[in-house]
């Protein structure tokens, strides 16, 4: 019987669409299959698992969207991991930096307490527990205010102002605190005004937290303050002529509870610099520092000026 050409061709393109629909099929099989296998993968917690594909892909928006899923999980893994250790890091320098001093403070009390001394060498006691007991309040102050500026709990109120009035008024109450240490002092501000909008007691914090990292780990003579105008911002220039920051230590100092003294018997608390930075940021503005051992340190400050 002979067949209409009409009709075997139609029966052979048929057959061709079909054994093409099979191909296909299977391919995409295939595909699911290996999608499957990738997020057993990626579920019991192998995330370097990613999938291969072509353009031509069905599956392909599929298989990009679960690697970039993969990647997310992966970077916030290390992510956590990372603020794991810091935590332990945190946990161990926090156990150090208030037992030590708590069970100093104790000895010199029980010691009161007990009548073991006597006299002035009991003033003295009595004195240098007060020291202590002032020194531990201050570290804990510290800490929940890093705390809540690292947790973004900090309110801030931005006023716009004239920063270089401001920057007059807080060093005219530390003039008095640098002589009484022995330090001269050089300050240059401009007599025009700069409008910034800044948070007042964020920058008197931020300054006074530098200058008291001069008072107590320069080991300087000489303190100066130099601010002005460069295009939208306005710079900050703070330098002593101290002993400086050893190369080894300058990338850490602003790190929380980092002391560059290894013996950690200096009078600092390690949080002065990372509250100094958390501040700074919260005012959209940067700090360097620059240091040349045995010749003194600059912190380098920049905030945006009020458009």
């Amino acid at each position: 019987m002979n067949l209409n050409p009409f009709l075997l061709f139609a029966l052979i393109l048929a057959i061709l669409l079909i054994l093409f629909l099979v191909f296909h099929l299977n391919k995409l099989r295939e595909q699911i299959f290996l999608i499957q296998q990738v997020l057993n993968d990626i579920k019991g917690g192998n995330l370097n698992r990613r999938l291969l594909t072509n353009k031509q892909d069905e599956t392909r928006q599929i298989c990009l969207a679960i690697n970039e899923i993969a990647r997310n999980s992966q970077t916030q893994l290390i992510l956590q991991k990372q603020s794991q250790q810091a935590y332990k890091q945190l946990m161990t320098s926090l156990s150090h930096d208030v037992k030590t001093p708590l069970a100093s403070l104790v000895g010199y009390l029980e010691a009161i307490e007990e009548n073991l001394v006597v006299g002035e060498e009991k003033d003295q006691y009595i004195h240098v527990a007060a020291q202590k007991a002032q020194h531990l309040k201050q570290f804990v102050e510290h800490l929940f205010e890093w705390v809540k500026l690292d947790s973004k709990e900090q309110a801030f109120h931005f006023v716009s102002l004239d920063f270089f009035e401001l920057s007059r008024n807080i060093m005219a109450d530390w003039i008095p605190i640098l002589e009484s240490h022995g330090l001269s002092y050089e300050i240059h501000i401009p007599e025009t005004s700069c409008i910034v909008s800044v948070d007042v007691n964020a920058y008197t914090r931020i300054l006074n937290n530098l200058l008291q990292n001069v008072l107590v780990h320069s080991q300087g003579t000489q303190v100066t303050l130099c601010i002005q105008e460069i295009k939208q911002q306005v710079q900050v220039s703070l330098s002593d002529n101290g002993k400086g920051i050893a190369p080894q230590n300058l990338p850490h100092i602003f790190d929380r509870l980092y002391q560059c003294d290894s013996s950690r018997n200096a009078n600092g608390n390690g949080l002065g610099l990372a509250i100094t930075k958390e501040l700074i940021h919260a005012l959209k503005g940067t700090i360097l520092a620059n240091t040349t051992p045995g010749m003194g340190t600059e912190f380098l400050l920049t905030f945006p000026k009020t458009r």
